[in-house]
C-alpha cells in the first residue's frame, strides 16, 4: 500500500515542478520585455517625479534665501497663504478667467474652421497648413509677434491697417488702439487664442471626419436642414471631442507662462498663477510659498487632465465598438 502511494504521488509532484517553472520563465520573459523601459522610466523618474517630490517637501517649510536661519518648518501655513493673500488669490483668479476665455473662444473659432474644412474646394490643403502654422510657432516668438509685429502702437500691424483705411475716406487721423496698455488682458487672450485655435480646430476636423455619413445622407433626403443637421447629429457627436479639446487646452493654458511673461510682465492685473510663482521665488525668495502655489497649480492640472483622460479612454472604447 505504501509503495502504491508513492507511486501515485509522484506524478502529482513532478506535475507541479513544470507549472512552477513555466511561471518563472514568464516572468522571466516579461522583465525581459520590460527592461528596454527601464532607462526611460528612471530619466522620467529623476526628471519629472524626483524634483515634484522635492518641490512637495519644500512647500511645507518656511523658507526664505534672505533668512536662511529662520527656515523652520511651516506645516500648511504656505498653502493657507496661497488661498488667502490677495495678490496670490487675485493670480488664481486671473488663472480662471484666461483659462476658461481662451478655451471657449478658441473652441468657437476652432469648430468654425473645422466646419469649414471639412468641405471640398480648392486650396483646401493650403489653408489647412496655413491654420496650422500658429500652432507650430514657439510661444516666446508668438508673444513677441504679437507684442512687436501686430499690436504695437507705432509700427504694429493693427494700427497700420486702421490708418490705411482711414486714409481711404479721407480722414488725416485714425485711432490708434494700444491694447498693452489699455486692455492687457485682451492682447494675453488675442495671443493664446491665435495660437491654440488651430489645436482646437484639429481635434473637431477629425471629429467630423469621423461621424457616420450615412446618418447625414439620410437626413438630406428626409428634407433636414443644414442648421438641424449641425444641432442634431453633427454637435451631438462632436460633445466627446469637444470635451476632449477643452481639456487639453485648460491643462496647457493653466501652466502658461510664455504670453504673460513676453506681453505684459505680469502688470495690470495680468498675473496668472505661474507668473506669481515665478516673482514669489525670484523676487520675493519665497521658496516655501512658490513651491506651494506650484504644487497647486499641479494639482489643479492633475483633476483637469484625469478628465481628459476619462474622455480619450471613452472615445477609444467608443472607436473600437463600431
Amino acid at each position: 500500500m505504501t509503495t502504491a502511494t508513492a507511486r501515485i504521488s509522484r506524478p502529482g509532484r513532478n506535475a507541479a515542478k513544470p507549472s512552477r517553472d513555466a511561471e518563472s520563465r514568464e516572468r522571466a520573459l516579461a522583465w525581459a520585455r520590460r527592461a528596454p523601459l527601464l532607462p526611460a522610466l528612471v530619466f522620467l523618474i529623476l526628471v519629472t517625479q524626483l524634483p515634484f517630490v522635492v518641490t512637495l517637501i519644500i512647500s511645507f517649510l518656511n523658507w526664505n534665501s534672505l533668512s536662511p536661519d529662520k527656515t523652520a518648518f511651516a506645516g500648511l501655513e504656505n498653502y493657507a497663504t496661497v488661498l488667502t493673500d490677495p495678490d496670490l488669490r487675485q493670480a488664481i483668479f486671473t488663472t480662471i478667467l484666461l483659462t476658461v476665455s481662451v478655451v471657449l473662444i478658441s473652441l468657437l473659432i476652432g469648430l468654425g474652421l473645422a466646419l469649414l474644412l471639412d468641405k471640398k474646394f480648392i486650396g483646401r490643403g493650403l489653408a489647412r497648413t496655413l491654420l496650422i502654422a500658429p500652432f507650430l510657432v514657439v510661444p516666446v516668438a508668438a508673444a513677441l509677434i504679437w507684442k512687436h509685429a501686430l499690436l504695437n502702437p507705432t509700427y504694429g500691424l493693427i494700427n497700420g491697417v486702421l490708418t490705411w483705411i482711414w486714409s481711404l475716406f479721407g480722414s488725416p487721423t485714425a485711432p490708434q488702439l494700444d491694447l498693452l496698455s489699455q486692455a492687457p488682458m485682451m492682447a494675453v487672450i488675442l495671443s493664446l487664442v491665435w495660437q491654440w485655435t488651430p489645436f482646437m480646430m484639429l481635434i473637431l476636423l477629425a471629429g467630423l471626419q469621423s461621424r457616420p455619413m450615412d446618418t447625414v445622407e439620410a437626413a438630406q433626403m428626409d428634407g433636414a436642414t443644414p442648421w438641424a443637421i449641425f444641432r442634431h447629429l453633427t454637435l451631438p457627436h462632436l460633445r466627446q471631442y469637444l470635451e476632449l479639446g477643452g481639456l487639453l487646452g485648460a491643462i496647457y493654458i493653466v501652466q502658461n507662462f510664455d504670453a504673460v511673461f513676453t506681453l505684459t510682465a505680469g502688470g495690470l492685473g495680468t498675473a496668472n498663477l505661474p507668473y506669481a510663482i515665478y516673482q514669489t521665488f525670484y523676487f520675493a525668495n519665497e521658496y516655501g510659498l512658490a513651491s506651494a502655489a506650484g504644487v497647486v497649480v499641479v494639482v489643479g492640472t492633475i483633476i483637469v487632465a484625469t478628465f481628459a483622460l476619462r474622455t480619450v479612454f471613452s472615445l477609444f472604447k467608443k472607436e473600437a465598438a463600431r
